[in-house]
């Protein structure tokens, strides 16, 4: 109950998984993991499926869990707004079946975050720049665009 209440699910507690919205199944597979208490969390696109609405209540409970449980928290995106929203460092890879650790870019922002600041734009920009650097290259490999584009 204890991790049910942390991730704001108590008042539906006596549900089955089949009566629960998508963000409250997400809430439910949380305090699962955290039942556990691992020392680290691996979320890989964990709303992707979500409405905007509830992608953005989710970002800010798992910042809400991760400051009450101080539990490292690996989270996969593909969305640069929310890897700046919500993390300490971004990683960004190569693409392809090779991929590898292309930049490692701390997030020197102090929570809460405005994603509207001027560091924080300034940030996405250079991820998004960063990560355009290998669209070419991979779009280039393929022969979808000359190699002086």
């Amino acid at each position: 109950m204890e991790y049910i209440a942390m991730v704001g699910l108590a008042h539906a507690a006596d549900k089955f998984p089949a009566q629960l919205s998508g963000g409250m199944r997400q809430r439910a597979q949380i305090a699962r993991v955290l039942a556990n208490k691992p020392s680290v969390i691996l979320m890989d696109e964990p709303f992707g499926a979500l409405d905007a609405q509830t992608r953005e209540i989710l970002q800010k409970e798992v910042g809400r869990i991760w400051r009450a449980t101080g539990t490292t928290i690996v989270f996969v995106t593909h969305d640069i707004s929310e890897a700046v929203l919500l993390a300490d460092r971004v990683v960004t890879m190569t693409a392809g079946p090779r991929a590898r650790i292309k930049n490692v870019l701390p997030v020197d922002i102090a929570h809460p975050r405005d994603l509207e600041s001027p560091r924080a734009m300034e940030l996405q920009r250079v991820l998004r720049d960063d990560i355009s650097v290998e669209v070419s290259r991979t779009l280039k490999a393929q022969g979808l665009i000359a190699e002086n584009v």
